[in-house]
């Protein structure tokens, strides 16, 4: 066992984490590694049994205890080669070992085994997420194989007891130590602790009960959801093995950015640009708000980045049954126009001066001004 990997470092969690940050991590690497979404990669299914075996572990608080004292190897002291952490779970907590050279036990350990959970990305636009939209999207999934309901065994034939373990699914192996005699329960290796072995597979599954389907699924997104936000669609997952529960669906929302709006929380923010003369004079515009437009009156002498607030014209918020929603705020952005003819520079000259302003006079040129110094030197 030397060369095991620390069950904590395999799970990529501290030695203090809890379960549930055990299951979390258990659960994203799963998703990862899971023998179906790499098909044929020898890797991935040796990571695939390595980080179950170490969830295994550290999910049980009493082997987990155990684990945490004594390691991979277990007490060392004269119990013997071979006599490792793995034997002392199964003696004190109920692989179907005993203490003292119990029975083995005499049903097959077919455990129903719940379908993985998916994962889907799904971008949506500003508008879909302030108001809720319904998405069909190509989901690809394992399901029940309806042509051997499930067994594995080719249509018309049936599983036979597996003659290793009589159709226990387990070996039992006895160990004399200096404690006494240890009783331990291994899976079978010659039916994979099914307790039974199917001689004619399902040509449709190959055996495995389960048929990968690529599937359009309808999924209903409620308005407000936000970047990062994830949506659980119970039951649609990865069917279930040996009858066992189907996974989840697991949607994550990612928001397109928007041409006009930006978001902070429920509000919706929009920069509008207006001219000197509608911030010194006032002026009604128009503005965008999601899913359409609303006029903007600007009072006279409006000041650059002056905020006007549209009420409930932004994002509901997601937790709350009551409807309300985030305002639009805009901001406005005074625009400087860049060239100006004549009429246009002498009209402002003459707003200068009635205003009591002194301007720069720039009637001549760079290169007038030069020849002038040099002219009185």
């Amino acid at each position: 066992m030397a060369n095991k990997r620390d069950y904590y470092e395999v799970l990529g969690v501290g030695r203090t984490a809890s379960v549930a940050e055990i299951r979390s991590a258990y659960r994203k690497l799963a998703a990862k590694y899971h023998p179906d979404v790499n098909p044929g990669d020898r890797e991935a299914e040796e990571k695939f049994k390595e980080i179950n075996e170490a969830h295994e572990i550290l999910s049980s608080p009493e082997k987990r205890q155990i684990y945490d004292q004594f390691g991979h190897d277990g007490p060392q002291g004269g119990m013997g080669d071979g006599f490792g952490v793995g034997d002392i779970f199964d003696m004190f907590f109920g692989s179907g070992g005993s203490f003292g050279g119990g029975r083995a036990p005499e049903r097959a350990r077919q455990t129903a085994t719940q379908g993985s959970d998916l994962r889907y990305d799904l971008e949506i636009t500003f508008e879909e997420a302030a108001f809720g939209v319904q998405k069909t999207i190509e989901l690809s999934r394992q399901e029940a194989c309806t042509a051997c309901d499930s067994t594995g065994a080719k249509p018309g034939t049936t599983a036979r007891t597996c003659s290793a373990c009589h159709g226990t699914g387990q070996l039992r192996h006895v160990q004399n130590t200096i404690l006494g005699s240890f009783a331990t329960v291994t899976p079978c290796a010659n039916c994979r602790g099914e307790g039974r072995v199917i001689a004619d597979p399902c040509p449709t599954c190959r055996g495995q009960g389960r048929v990968r389907n690529s599937k359009q699924h309808t999924i209903q997104i409620p308005a407000g959801v936000d970047t990062g936000v994830r949506l659980v669609d119970q039951g649609s997952g990865d069917a279930g093995v040996r009858g066992g529960a189907p996974g989840d669906l697991y949607v994550v929302i990612y928001l397109k950015e928007h041409e006009y709006f930006k978001r902070q929380a429920r509000d919706v923010h929009f920069s509008a640009q207006i001219s000197f003369t509608q911030a010194a004079l006032g002026d009604t515009i128009e503005v965008p708000i999601l899913g359409g437009a609303e006029k903007l009156t600007i009072p006279e002498g409006t000041q650059p980045g002056a905020t006007f607030r549209f009420r409930g014209k932004g994002f509901p918020d997601i937790n709350s049954r009551r409807g309300d929603r985030g305002d639009e705020i805009v901001t406005v952005h005074i625009t400087v126009p860049t060239r100006l003819n004549d009429d246009q520079r002498r009209l402002l000259r003459e707003y200068a001066t009635a205003s009591g302003e002194k301007l720069a006079d720039h009637s001549g040129g760079f290169v007038d001004k030069l020849k002038e110094v040099f002219t009185h030197k």
